[in-house]
């Protein structure tokens, strides 16, 4: 569970971000929707402890194995949550003079996994890969951009996190990778009960996969939207189409 209380950002004039009080429960998809300047990455990097806050606190309400009592985490001032959370927001994640394998063995053993484990983790990505990522003996940064987001996306599921931060993941990947992407989620969502954050500018995608929408505008959540069969979709576009 993520908690946000009282959460304000400013840059300038410019409200980045205004939230009095939301909760992620366990579980959920979340997908978080806007026009660019809404607030979106903003908000994401705040989560991760990327960005400080002006006012307010983000909590991690964690529980380290089934059978311990939750306790909450604030980033700002504990590092305890990152065991629990994976994410990928932009290139600076990456190690980019690295090779894929290289990049994920070094994962896997600031981790605390062997070789072993991280090369069976990676057999269930290769369908996502689809070639172009493993044994290519490329330096990740002489990768296609969506070959460095794929690369990016893995990254953050490969240690099977609580809870996963995704930013505009659908971005610079082909047709046939953006499907495999929604059943790569879904299917870990239910594997797991992980909860997952993601954003992105295809409405069809977050609505295809999301159980839950957050509707952003300068940095204020004005929808909070249930999504049991894309329930939200016809309240999104005729939002969108409003603007």
């Amino acid at each position: 569970m993520i908690k946000i209380d009282n959460l304000k950002k400013q840059f300038g004039e410019t409200t980045a971000c205004d939230i009095p009080s939301f909760q992620i429960n366990d579980g959920d998809i979340l997908g978080l929707v806007g026009n660019n300047g809404a607030g979106k990455t903003t908000l994401f990097r705040m989560l991760l402890d990327l960005l400080k806050a002006d006012e307010g606190s983000v909590e991690y309400v964690i529980a380290s194995t089934p059978d311990e009592e939750p306790s909450a985490i604030n980033p700002a001032e504990s590092e305890a949550w990152k065991r629990h959370v994976g994410a990928y927001i932009d290139e600076g994640f990456l190690i980019d003079f690295l090779t894929p394998e290289e990049y994920f063995a070094f994962l896997g053993k600031v981790s605390g996994m062997n070789q072993q484990q991280v090369d069976e983790r990676l057999k269930d990505f290769e369908r996502f890969a689809n070639g172009e990522i493993f044994g290519q003996k490329k330096l990740i940064r002489n990768l296609s951009a969506g070959n460095k987001m794929k690369v990016g996306i893995i990254s953050a599921l490969l240690r099977r996190p609580q809870t996963v931060i995704l930013d505009e993941p659908f971005n610079f990947l082909d047709p046939t990778s953006q499907l495999v992407l929604k059943h790569l989620l879904t299917d870990y969502n239910r594997e797991t009960g992980a909860t997952i954050l993601i954003s992105s500018h295809n409405l069809q995608h977050t609505v295809d996969i999301s159980t839950r929408i957050a509707l952003l505008e300068h940095g204020v959540i004005i929808r909070d939207l249930p999504n049991a069969e894309g329930s939200a979709r016809t309240e999104l576009e005729a939002y969108f189409s409003a603007e």
